[in-house]
């Protein structure tokens, strides 16, 4: 009992498109019609540009995303830096002369400006001795985390996206290719009927010409 063979796919689960090496055993033998084996191609092709085209989707908003995690990422990890400086220097303080620190000797806040739209910023005061920060989640969701916490989160969220970055790319490469097999073999297929049909009719001129004579 012939069992049917195993559909070969990409680690992502998208399907290898066969190289049809036997057009006549293809479509069924020298007398079988080709239409069907033509529509089949030509929705395969469909299927793997449609596939295509959200990939390159895909990765058009992985590209935008990814400058933007690692911007934020940046921005928290020089935050925790120059607060845990503060901290120790706090501390030092502390040690040396109380009353100092506690009458605001050196600056607790850090000018900056920050995006409100692509073309549109405005100058804001970040106090670097808290450890909270507000990340926007998407979908109009913001939360606070602790600055560990923001970047563990940040740095796993980057890591995906590039992942993902790099899958999609990869992907989009043996589109291609599958694209290029399945438009070969629509090719195969139409010139094979072509020089068939051509065959037969020379056989069919021959035949009424030997008659004849």
């Amino acid at each position: 009992m012939s069992s049917k063979p195993t559909l070969q796919t990409n680690p992502r689960g998208i399907p290898q498109a066969p190289f049809i090496d036997n057009v006549e055993e293809h479509v069924g033998g020298p007398d079988a019609e080709v239409e069907s084996a033509l529509r089949q191609f030509q929705e395969a092709i469909a299927k793997y540009r449609y596939m295509e085209l959200n990939l390159n989707t895909r990765k058009k908003a992985l590209l935008d995303k990814i400058p933007d995690i690692e911007k934020t990422l940046s921005m928290v990890q020089f935050l925790k830096d120059k607060r845990e400086g503060k901290l120790k220097a706090k501390t030092d303080d502390e040690l040396e002369d109380d009353d100092d620190e506690s009458s605001g000797a050196g600056s607790s806040s850090q000018t900056t400006t920050f995006e409100l739209n692509d073309t549109l910023y405005a100058e804001a005061e970040i106090d670097t001795t808290e450890d909270i920060v507000y990340l926007w989640l998407g979908a109009n969701v913001m939360l606070s985390y602790t600055q560990e916490d923001a970047i563990k989160l940040l740095t796993e969220k980057l890591t995906a996206a590039k992942t993902s970055l790099t899958n999609a790319t990869e992907d989009l490469e043996f589109l291609r290719e599958q694209i290029t097999v399945m438009e070969v073999n629509t090719a195969r297929c139409y010139n094979w009927d072509v020089k068939r049909r051509r065959e037969k009719r020379l056989a069919a001129e021959a035949a009424e010409g030997s008659s004849k004579a």
